[in-house]
């Protein structure tokens, strides 16, 4: 990441990105572009996709509800496949949170592969590639954190295995990713929190790490100064639609700067502790945020202080604070006093204690988000992050 002649990136989104408030209502024109009958994956509640389903109903497409009531699990991907089937479905329309959009994603590629979710997970199963483009899917987030609308993988938990692990491909982007900020207008307080301060950390990540790029510098700036000014508005006020549209920009330009730039820290712990306990993700990611930066500016003051990365978490302050002369130790604060304002639970909430730790610290240095974190955190010092974290 530091400057040198030669410099060479890639940046890949979703083909095409509708937003606005009450874009959803263009879904049924959307879909009638791609295919005639379809899957609509939604969360645990699914009458909230009934936006959704009107728009279908309107343009006299099939459509069939599959429900994901939770996590998404390798046996609920394999029961939508052969739903799909069994209904002759040509596209998928993942409608809900991070959870309804990776199952899609998921569905979607297995359903013109073939074979087994376990041949192409990586780690717990075969990692075999996907071969083929997957069917096409339309991504409709209805909460403003995972940015899974634009990115090229899915998350899914093993019951058998007790692991989660990522189909990974480019086959795997959505098609259209339709972002409607009205559609999280319902979300509860503590969701919105949460969901918002994944989005926070996946703009801090990317930007800091060591794969950042000028396309991804770019999006985690403006997602950076949308987050700040909107996610403790759109928690006190939830029918503010301004703060909402931010949210939901800040999100989305989250998953385009995950998708080509990476992670770090945050989301190397998110991984395994997501397996381990029943953590939902954006709260884990919350609760350790501002610790691991923290963790990484001493590091990198102490064992890299030329750093271009320590100059851009002052950057990340100045970013956050409005304030033109702010340092990283301002933006630390900043973070930490809006987890506060926002009662972000600890991870001890989550039954996590400190015995745990080692297991933890070991499963965290093989995940692949701490690839791109900026500088190797030893095992004393993730071990420290997660003791203030509990």
């Amino acid at each position: 990441m530091n400057p040198t002649a030669g410099m060479h990136f890639e940046f890949v989104t979703a083909p095409r990105i509708v937003f606005g408030v009450g874009a959803v209502r263009e879904l049924g024109g959307i879909v009638r572009s791609l295919g005639q009958r379809v899957l609509v994956v939604t969360g645990r509640n699914g009458e909230r996709a009934r936006p959704a389903l009107e728009q279908l109903a309107q343009q006299d497409l099939a459509a069939t509800p599959f429900q994901v009531p939770g996590e998404p699990t390798t046996h609920r991907v394999t029961a939508g496949v052969e739903v799909a089937r069994s209904e002759r479905c040509d596209v998928v329309v993942a409608f809900g949170g991070g959870s309804a959009i990776d199952a899609g994603k998921a569905i979607a590629a297995l359903l013109t592969n073939g074979g087994e979710v376990l041949d192409y997970l990586e780690v717990i199963g075969q990692a075999r590639p996907l071969t083929q483009p997957a069917a096409p899917v339309i991504a409709i987030p209805t909460t403003a954190g995972t940015g899974c609308e634009v990115t090229r993988n899915a998350v899914l938990l093993s019951p058998e295995h007790h692991f989660k692990a990522s189909l990974r491909s480019s086959f795997l982007m959505p098609r259209v990713a339709v972002v409607d900020p009205e559609l999280a207008r319902n979300l509860p307080r503590e969701l919105t929190a949460c969901t918002g301060l994944d989005a926070l950390t996946q703009l801090i990540e990317p930007f800091v790490g060591l794969r950042a790029n000028p396309m991804t510098d770019a999006v985690c700036r403006e997602g950076l100064r949308r987050a700040a000014r909107s996610l403790g508005r759109a928690c006190e006020e939830p029918d503010d639609l301004v703060a909402r549209e931010d949210m939901a920009v800040a999100s989305l330009f989250s998953g385009m700067a995950l998708a080509n730039a990476g992670l770090g820290a945050v989301h190397g712990f998110a991984a395994p502790l997501g397996w381990m306990f029943p953590a939902p993700h954006g709260a884990v990611c919350a609760a350790l945020l501002p610790h691991v930066m923290e963790m990484n500016v001493r590091a990198l003051a102490a064992r890299s202080p030329r750093s271009e990365s320590l100059r851009r978490y002052d950057e990340v302050a100045r970013l956050l604070t409005g304030h033109a002369a702010a340092t990283a130790a301002e933006g630390i604060r900043w973070v930490a006093k809006l987890c506060a304002k926002l009662a972000i639970p600890k991870l001890g909430r989550w039954g996590i204690r400190a015995a745990d730790l080692p297991a933890i610290v070991d499963k965290a240095t093989q995940a692949s988000s701490m690839k791109a974190n900026p500088i190797v955190l030893t095992k004393e010092e993730l071990a420290e992050v997660l003791v203030r974290a509990i």
